[in-house]
């Protein structure tokens, strides 16, 4: 009997090993942000291809606070939620945004972002 007891949890614990995702995914689509450029002062448009997932992405072009606008007018095309940040290192306020629709115009401002 105990035999046979401890076989089943040892099969569902080699099951729950399997089958449970690993930490590092990336949330598949395109994310797209606009900047000011520091040398030009124009605008400029990049694109996250499958960001990596459950991880802080701060925006280079955004990072520093004291000299460098933030961000804005963001568009989540990606299979995830995004949480858009205010701050560097996903700090300060944050906003939401939907899976493949979500996205914002100018007046949300960004520094960082977090695929969930």
């Amino acid at each position: 009997m105990r035999l046979r007891h401890t076989l089943a949890a040892a099969a569902g614990a080699a099951v729950l090993i399997l089958t449970v995702p690993g930490s590092a995914y990336a949330a598949e689509g395109d994310f797209d942000y606009t900047y000011i450029n520091l040398d030009s002062g124009e605008e400029g448009q990049v694109t996250l291809h499958d960001p990596a997932g459950g991880e802080c992405i701060t925006l280079p072009e955004a990072a520093r606070e004291y000299d460098q606008p933030p961000a804005h007018s963001p568009r989540n095309r990606t299979g995830s939620y995004a949480i858009a940040f205010t701050n560097a290192d996903c700090t300060g306020d944050r906003f939401t945004m939907r899976p493949r629709t979500g996205g914002a115009g100018e007046q949300l401002k960004l520094r960082s972002v977090l695929f969930s």
